[in-house]
Order: structure tokens, then sequence, then C-alpha cells
């Protein structure tokens, strides 16, 4: 499934708030994640495809609701991503949990994630 949407993610600096709207508006569920960050796992009625995650970004990053790419390789794709004129906004290889994920800007500055999980 590499260069597929296989994942989303909304990060905020107040996770309780939004698991209450998100909760509220459409019915999904949140579960504590594996690994050191604050992240939850989201789950929504009759969801198996593209799963999600609530990401606490402890006011480090703008609060941001984005879709992720699977791909092959993060720091290759990083790697052309600026080849074709994008930018790296933020690259985490070995997160602790086994996954290396980067955001990526596209050449009109829209943020997007790109993740592989070994």
């Amino acid at each position: 499934m590499d260069n597929t949407v296989t994942w989303f993610e909304v990060a905020t600096d107040d996770p309780e708030g939004a698991q209450r709207f998100y909760g509220g508006l459409f019915g999904w569920t949140f579960a504590p994640g594996d690994g050191p960050l604050d992240y939850r796992m989201i789950g929504y009625p009759g969801g198996e495809q593209p799963a999600g995650g609530l990401y606490n970004t402890k006011g480090e990053f703008p609060a941001h609701a984005v879709f992720h790419v699977r791909v092959a390789d993060v720091e290759e794709t990083c790697a052309r991503s600026e080849a074709l004129g994008g930018k790296v906004i933020a690259k985490v290889i070995d997160d602790g949990a086994g996954t290396d994920f980067a955001y990526l800007q596209d050449t009109s500055g829209s943020l997007f994630g790109i993740f592989h999980r070994r």
C-alpha cells in the first residue's frame, strides 16, 4: 500500500477538547497509542481505512488536520519532495515505536505527512 493515503491525523494542543469535539460530532472514539508521544488512536463507526490518530502538539506545532501517505522510505521521499520544489517541515527517523515520519509542504504550501512503519 505504499504511496497511498492510509492515515489521517488531527494535531492540537488541546487533545481533550478535540476528543469532545470529534467524538460528539462524528462518534469517534479514542484510545492511547504505543510509544512515548501523547498520541491517541481514533476509532470511528464502520471505519477500517484510513485509520487515524490524535496528536498532542503541546504547542510545539500549529494545530492541523492532515493526511499521511505511507511510503517505502521516508528519507528518500523527503529528498524527492525537495527536488520537486517541496519543503521538509519536520522529520523524525525512529520515533521509539518503530515509525519514521515527516511533515512536508507541497509547492503551494499545503501540509501533508509521510510515514514508514518498520
